[in-house]
């Protein structure tokens, strides 16, 4: 639901919209039969979960405590997002393959523990095409090459997470991005519209 539309309706129901936050009766009050529950407006605001999730989590779900960092990683993720004009779920299923692939942190070079040359929030690689180290390392960067890599999957939008990311990605482990679903579709809720 857009703002003005958003602004209109809590008018109506007699709740002020200030900055991001119901801040009560405004001075008009509206006829009482007339209005609908706060609630019902609040949720028009969060992404619908089916859309987050349309096929359901897969398996154990796994859950990290994010900081700083990695919550701004998670928030250049849906900035590139919207700015490549997908939908929640393009964002739920790069967050997921971020959190498996790096658990959000843009990672360097890590020596004798890297993955042959892998970098950044999605561990791609330079010599496999993905980019120079420094774009790669670039949240905006990466996420915009993981989505372009999502878009050239044919129904994408309709596969089971794992099956999208894993096409993407082509990892050793292509059921692990399962786990991670539901804390990405919860961060995607969290920070869409913020």
């Amino acid at each position: 639901m857009n703002t003005i539309m958003r602004k209109s309706v809590l008018s109506v129901a007699g709740l002020a919209f200030v900055g991001g936050v119901f801040a009560g009766p405004i001075a008009h009050v509206a006829n009482q039969a007339d209005t609908k529950p706060a609630a019902v407006t609040v949720q028009a605001d969060k992404p619908d979960i089916s859309k987050l999730i349309p096929h359901g989590t897969q398996g154990e779900q796994s859950h990290i405590s994010l900081n700083d960092e990695q919550t701004a990683n998670v928030k250049a993720i849906i900035a590139a997002t919207k700015k490549a004009g997908l939908p929640e779920r393009a964002a739920v299923i790069s967050i997921a393959t971020s959190l498996q692939e790096s658990k959000l942190e843009n990672l360097g070079h890590l020596g004798d523990m890297n993955d042959h040359d892998s970098l950044g929030l999605f561990q791609q690689r330079p010599s496999s095409g993905w980019g120079t180290p420094e774009q790669i390392t670039d949240p905006e960067y990466s996420t915009t090459a993981f989505l372009k890599g999502l878009k050239q999957v044919d129904g994408w939008q309709d596969m089971p997470l794992t099956v999208a990311a894993q096409t993407v990605q082509v990892s050793a482990y292509p059921d692990a991005y399962a786990q991670w679903e539901q804390q990405a579709a919860d961060l995607v809720a969290q920070y869409w519209n913020s």
